[in-house]
């Protein structure tokens, strides 16, 4: 009994000396109270950064939460799903397209590869058979049938299709004689109705003047250099082109000088005044010498 009242009278001197130093103010001889406890304060608690998304799909839960591994949803870590076209710094990536040829570089470019030849082999070249090259340069009227005939020559890359082409040198203008032409051992003709282009070139119809004949590969450009072995741009060859002009009539009341011996109306004055002034002269000449008698 005496020990549990000594602890009952503890107690309370205890409880009673915390309730008076709880109300007693800070001693001034003491150091502030703030510079030995500082409360928290929220506002300068830094905030947690922004998720990033840095190879995964969404931030990676971390903390006391509960871990995920054994359960049915797959880890997104590292790479996004496969279903996804692209990726963003995982592993998986989309499957190429097709008709997409691979590079070095990674890009995905559709790239035609051409033999190389020897430098020292001379560019394929044309023949022109028909119209001869001796025979000189050649006139077509506009409105007939044209033909070019051809063999190749130092061809080692046959191309897959050449294109026939004319430009003339007054106006600049090229007009296509055939496209796509096929390729072939034997002699390479085209035939150009120029009545039937004529009839369809409404913007750019056959003018008179000389035309240069062009023949080149499908797949180059009309002005490309010459590579060792392949079919090199073809522009040797002039011709000229001229249009079918209408009979003239003749203007009423015209009459051709030359068309008889007769004198016209102004030749006929002429002759007339030349014999009168010849007949005048001659008489006064005769009345001068005879009237002063300068012949006695």
């Amino acid at each position: 009994m005496r020990a549990s009242g000594r602890l009952q009278l503890y107690s309370i001197i205890l409880l009673f000396l915390a309730t008076f130093t709880a109300a007693w103010p800070w001693p001034r001889w003491l150091p502030d109270l703030d510079t030995l406890v500082v409360r928290a304060d929220p506002s300068d608690s830094p905030s947690p950064p922004a998720p990033t998304e840095t190879g995964n799909s969404s931030p990676k839960s971390t903390g006391d939460n509960k871990s995920q591994s054994g359960s049915s949803l797959p880890s997104k870590s590292g790479s996004v799903s496969p279903s996804r076209t692209g990726s963003k710094t995982g592993s998986i990536t989309a499957a190429p397209t097709k008709g997409d040829s691979d590079t070095s570089d990674g890009n995905s470019s559709s790239t035609t590869y051409r033999t190389q030849y020897d430098p020292q082999i001379r560019p394929g070249g044309v023949s022109l058979l028909e119209p001869a090259i001796t025979a000189g340069p050649q006139f077509y009227k506009v409105d007939d049938w044209v033909t070019f005939a051809w063999n190749y020559t130092s061809l080692l890359g046959t191309p897959k299709a050449v294109n026939v082409m004319a430009t003339c040198t007054t106006n600049s203008q090229l007009y296509t004689i055939a496209s796509n032409q096929t390729v072939s051992n034997a002699t390479n003709t085209v035939y150009w109705d120029t009545g039937a282009y004529q009839t369809t070139a409404i913007a750019s119809p056959l003018i008179v003047g000389i035309y240069t004949l062009i023949i080149y590969d499908a797949d180059t450009e009309m002005t490309a250099p010459p590579e060792p072995g392949y079919l090199a741009p073809y522009n040797q060859y002039t011709f000229g082109m001229y249009t079918k002009q209408p009979y003239s009539e003749p203007t009423p009341g015209y009459r051709c000088a030359t068309c008889s011996g007769a004198l016209s109306d102004t030749e006929r004055r002429a002759l007339g005044m030349v014999l009168g002034m010849g007949v005048l002269t001659v008489f006064s000449f005769t009345w001068f010498v005879t009237g002063l008698q300068v012949i006695w």
